[in-house]
């Protein structure tokens, strides 16, 4: 009979996500303007950007935003549907490693990335890993590709109407993010911000 109640106590703490307190929480999405009023007004949040080196440098970052990245770019060129580019599906193996020695698990970390997309996968991964407080911005840096709609149909439905009518927009950047909200970015590479490993500089 002890050994049953036993059992029953333990199955609880399991679907009550105790065994794993990630279990209970995810990585809650926010705009951009969000996440810029939490870095102005909470005490230790910080804002993490985990696109490429390139990415970070010659398309620009948040004037705030320590680099993380989460893949690396390699010399892949592919050929996806009606689409040809160089893939960033290298992952880097440190990026938690390298989190961990600046970061602390009750800081709010925000992360951002080109459209939300990686930066959903890396909030994830923090979450999974202990860190508590956790938020991804959903708009990204550049924003998805114009037009957006986070309904399937919806989103189907315009873009063949904005293809089918050319319009100039069609599956640019930059109509949503935090660069489409007018907030503060740089080209210019802080040393206090870039990712740790790269903090030796070369000759």
């Amino acid at each position: 009979m002890k050994k049953l109640f036993f059992l029953l106590i333990v199955i609880g703490w399991t679907a009550a996500g105790f065994s794993n307190p990630s279990w209970c929480q995810e990585p809650k999405n926010i705009l951009s303007i969000e996440a810029y009023d939490m870095l102005n007004a909470i005490p230790n949040t910080y804002l993490i950007d985990v696109r490429t080196r390139a990415e970070y440098q010659f398309i620009g970052h948040p004037t705030m935003a320590y680099l993380f990245p989460y893949h690396f770019f390699n010399n892949d060129l592919i050929k996806d549907e009606d689409t040809v580019g160089y893939q960033s599906n290298s992952v880097n193996r440190s990026f938690l490693k390298e989190i961990s020695k600046v970061f602390q698990e009750e800081n709010n970390l925000i992360v951002i990335c080109r459209d939300g997309t990686r930066s959903a996968a890396a909030a994830a991964k923090l979450v999974e890993n202990g860190f508590k407080y956790v938020y991804n911005v959903k708009d990204g840096f550049e924003g998805p590709q114009f037009p957006f709609f986070e309904d399937e149909n919806r989103l189907k439905y315009y873009r063949q109407l904005a293809k089918r009518n050319d319009l100039h927009a069609y599956k640019h950047r930059r109509y949503y993010g935090w660069q489409w909200w007018g907030l503060p970015w740089t080209y210019d590479i802080d040393l206090k911000y870039v990712y740790p490993p790269d903090k030796l500089l070369k000759k």
